[in-house]
This record gives structure tokens, C-alpha cells and sequence, in this order.
């Protein structure tokens, strides 16, 4: 991991945040859902569902989100989405202990944490421009790529243990705490954000600019073709797998944490070999092998039982949690560098409302088709789909470009 930019007080608070927010999301991706699963029972299309409620804000919200949030300081974004995923996601645990807790509470939270965190990305995103120098954006993705996958490798395990414990619904208050933590450490950073100029073209003609922006750049569209459609089929198998798991196999969340901390294990050593593999193979080859290697191996979750075959979905997570980690380090610090600083909420909004837009579609779907055809059926589906992500890449300059162009466009400007 690079140690050079944790020197810099500012990036170092941006780190902490970071982590405490990462912590925090990580026992929130196995209690949500397995507060509708365990403590409220609910069925494969209503698992589906939530998972989609998480997402819906990409696709309503995506693009307008962007030209706001460049008429903000993306700092104070940070700080307000945090504090406002905190409140929302406190009400859980409460109606639980005044047993009102129901589905259509936690669809309501799952909404207002997809809006927050759809403005906490943008901004962030948009923001480490601001603290380090274009030249180390690498570096410094690096760095916060390095907090992700490390809250990946104990967050799951223990939360799983905590889920347990406390219960997936007090579990939550966890979660809680990091994104307070968070807001804390971003009000401390003390590097001034310059306010943005006032703006007076209309916002329909800023989000306009974004999207001309990002259809303008070739590799920009092939990289948010092959994100969308990963994106799509893992939001079709990721409930899916979750329920098969706990309901099918009668696995704990313990178990579930342990297994799924794999991710988080090959997510590290993805951090530590990125640099190493973009020099070797390029960072195009880099970037859609990261892809297509992982990708048979989603065929083993349809088969899933409680046996050695276990052992191949460990695996199945290490180089999953490898592949993702470099992957977005090369094709985020691609997009941060390519961009006008006046641009980058728009372009980061317009991408993210692309590969963040099938998201609710392939939880919908595979909670209709869970229902329609079995769990492990869908499951099939997802893996043909996964495997067919990378030829987005393969079939483009990417495929054999060593090194990704870093000429900043005039386009918005």
C-alpha cells in the first residue's frame, strides 16, 4: 500500500473516514439483508427487491446528482450524506425493539441510503483530485482501494460474528457508528475547498455536458459498457447467493462472514500486485483480465452445498475480491485524470448512472426469476451473463494498450 500520502495530514483523514465508513458498510452488507431474511422471513422476489431499493437512486437520480454536486463543496456532500446514512439507518434497530419493524420500512431506508450514497461517491470521487496532485491520483485510489478490501477481509467475518450476537437488527448500530465517525474526520480535514463558481445555465444543460462528455470518450464507453454489464449479473447473484447460503444450506452469519471474507483477502493482495501487473501486462490487458479470469468460476454458485464445494467458492471470492480491486484502481484514476476539474461530479454521475443503473434491474430480475425458475437456476444465468462482461474491453484498443492515455479533454469547459 503507498505510504508516502498517509504523510499528508488531509489524505490521512481522508483515509480514516474512509475506513470507518468501509467498516461500517461491510457488516451492513450481510445485516440488512438478513434482517429481511432471518427476522422478518421474506420471500426470494422481496429479497430481489431490497437489493434493488439500494440502487434505484442511480437510476432516477444519477444524472442530476452530478451537476449538483458541482455546484457544491464536495466535502460538505460528504459530510451531510454521512450523517443522514446514520440517521436512517438508526430507525432499524429501533422498530425492531418496538416490534414494527417491516418490509416496507427497510425498502423506505434502503431508498435514502441509495440517495446518500449515490451523493457520497460522487463527491468523493470527485474530490481526492482536490487533495492530491493528478500524478498520484494512482497512488492515492491505491491507498483507499487498500482500506475497502481490508474492511472486506474482517468486516464479513466479524460481522457475521456480531450478527449474531447482537442480532442483524442491533448489529446495524455499528454501521452507525462508522458513518459518524466518517462525517467527523471529513469536518477535520483542514485543506480549504475553493466554493464553485456560480453557475447560471440551466441544469438540464449542465447534465447534458456530462453525458456529451463521457459519450465523447471511446474508452470511456467501453468501460462503463463492461462495468454496467458485471454490475447487472452481480446484482443478480449477489441476494441470491446470500439466501442460499443462510436458507438453503442453513449456514450461519458467522459462516456466511468467514466464507465471504475471501473477497476482502484476494481485494489486498490486488492492492499490493496492481502496480506490478499494469507494468508487466499493461494496463489495458491488465484491466479486462482482472475480469475474465475470476469469470468461470461463478459457475460453481448454482452447485453450491455444504461440502469441499465450499471450498471453491472461497476461491471463487479471493480472485473476485483480486480482480475488482484492480480493475477500479486502473479505470477510476483513468477517468479522474482524462477529466476538467469543472467536470468531474458530472462525468463521475453520467458513469455512475451507467454502471450503477442495472443494479436495481439485475436485483428485480433475479429475485422475479428466483421465484420463476429456483435460486440455483438463476444463479446459472448470472454466471453466463458474468462471463461475458470482459468482451466490452477485449474488443477495444484496451485489449493490448499498455498505456492508458491521460490527456485531459476540453469538452464542458
Amino acid at each position: 500500500m503507498p505510504v508516502s500520502l498517509l504523510r499528508d495530514r488531509d489524505f490521512r483523514r481522508l483515509f480514516l473516514a474512509d475506513t470507518a465508513s468501509q467498516a461500517g458498510a461491510q457488516v451492513l452488507l450481510l445485516a440488512l439483508p438478513l434482517v429481511a431474511v432471518s427476522a422478518l422471513r421474506v420471500s426470494e422476489f422481496e429479497v430481489g427487491a431490497l437489493a434493488a431499493c439500494q440502487t434505484l437512486a442511480f437510476v432516477v437520480l444519477g444524472l442530476p446528482a452530478g451537476a449538483v454536486v458541482d455546484r457544491l463543496r464536495k466535502r460538505v456532500v460528504m459530510v451531510v450524506s454521512d450523517w443522514g446514512r446514520a440517521l436512517a439507518l438508526v430507525s432499524v434497530p429501533v422498530a425492531w425493539w418496538l416490534d414494527v419493524l417491516t418490509i416496507h420500512q427497510l425498502y423506505a431506508v434502503a431508498l435514502a441510503l441509495g440517495v446518500l450514497t449515490l451523493f457520497f461517491d460522487i463527491g468523493y470521487q470527485s474530490y481526492l483530485p482536490h487533495l492530491v496532485e493528478r500524478e498520484r491520483l494512482v497512488e492515492g485510489n491505491s491507498a483507499l482501494e487498500v482500506v475497502r478490501t481490508v474492511a472486506q477481509v474482517g468486516g464479513p467475518g466479524a460481522g457475521g460474528y456480531l450478527i449474531q450476537l447482537l442480532t442483524a437488527p442491533f448489529a446495524l448500530a455499528v454501521t452507525v457508528a462508522g458513518f459518524a465517525w466518517s462525517a467527523l474526520c471529513l469536518a477535520a480535514i483542514r485543506k480549504a475547498e475553493p466554493r464553485p463558481e456560480p453557475r447560471r445555465a440551466h441544469l438540464g444543460k449542465e447534465i447534458a455536458e456530462g453525458v456529451r462528455f463521457v459519450a465523447g470518450q471511446p474508452l470511456l464507453r467501453r468501460i462503463a459498457g463492461c462495468t454496467a454489464t458485471a454490475n447487472f449479473f452481480v446484482a443478480m447473484s449477489q441476494p441470491l447467493t446470500l439466501l442460499l447460503l443462510a436458507r438453503h444450506l442453513g449456514l450461519g452469519a458467522g459462516a456466511i462472514g468467514l466464507l465471504t471474507a475471501a473477497s476482502g483477502l484476494g481485494g489486498v493482495t490486488g492492492a499490493l500486485v496492481n502496480a506490478r501487473l499494469a507494468r508487466r501486462l499493461g494496463q489495458g490487458p491488465a484491466m479486462w483480465l482482472s475480469l475474465a479470469v475470476p469469470a468461470p468460476l461463478t459457475f460453481v454458485l448454482p452447485w453450491l452445498e455444504a461440502d469441499w464445494r465450499l471450498g471453491l467458492f472461497v476461491l471463487f471470492e479471493f480472485l473476485v475480491g483480486a480482480g475488482v480491486v484492480v480493475y477500479n484502481v486502473t479505470q477510476l484514476s483513468f477517468r479522474q485524470a482524462i477529466t476538467p476539474e469543472p467536470m468531474l461530479g458530472r462525468m463521475n454521475a453520467t458513469v455512475r448512472f451507467l454502471v450503477w443503473g442495472t443494479l436495481p434491474l439485475g436485483g428485480l430480475l433475479g429475485g422475479v426469476l428466483g421465484e420463476a425458475i429456483g435460486v440455483r437456476n438463476t444463479l446459472l444465468v448470472a454466471a453466463v451473463g458474468s462471463c461475458l462482461a470482459f468482451l466490452w474491453l477485449y474488443t477495444s484498443p484496451l485489449r493490448t494498450m499498455r498505456e492508458l492515455p491521460m490527456r485531459s479533454a476540453s469538452a464542458g469547459q
